[in-house]
């Protein structure tokens, strides 16, 4: 990872596995769901693939809602500085610091440890 470019195959893996809409599909969704859909805009994790704007799937639960841990991981991840589109990428990839499982995987656990495994992270 070390800021390199992220590949066109990782994006498609995310995109195959957990969809990857558009920021304007998410807002369009949204807007179904609730009257005033720009305080969940905001928690968005968005990632920046040529000239769109994609919002990774693995964020959304079931009903439309963002994922709690979610929020609360990639909070973590920017007051750390790591860019959304690396912050994507941890979430799946297999980490030591999860014995080889990636983050995407324990969401429903403990947020303890994902917020330890975060702060191992070195994306440069």
């Amino acid at each position: 990872m070390n800021g390199q470019p992220i590949n066109d195959q990782a994006w498609a893996a995310i995109r195959t596995e957990f969809t990857l809409p558009t920021l304007q599909q998410v807002r369009r969704r949204l807007s179904e769901l609730m009257e005033d859909p720009e305080p969940v805009m905001r928690q968005l994790v968005r990632v920046f693939i040529d000239d769109g704007t994609f919002c990774p799937g693995f964020q959304f639960l079931p009903g439309g809602q963002l994922h709690p841990q979610v929020i609360e991981l990639f909070g973590h991840a920017l007051e750390l500085d790591i860019p959304h589109n690396y912050f994507t990428l941890w979430m799946v990839t297999p980490s030591r610091a999860l014995a080889g499982d990636r983050p995407v995987d324990h969401l429903k656990g403990d947020p303890a440890p994902l917020l330890r495994a975060l702060e191992s992270y070195r994306w440069r």
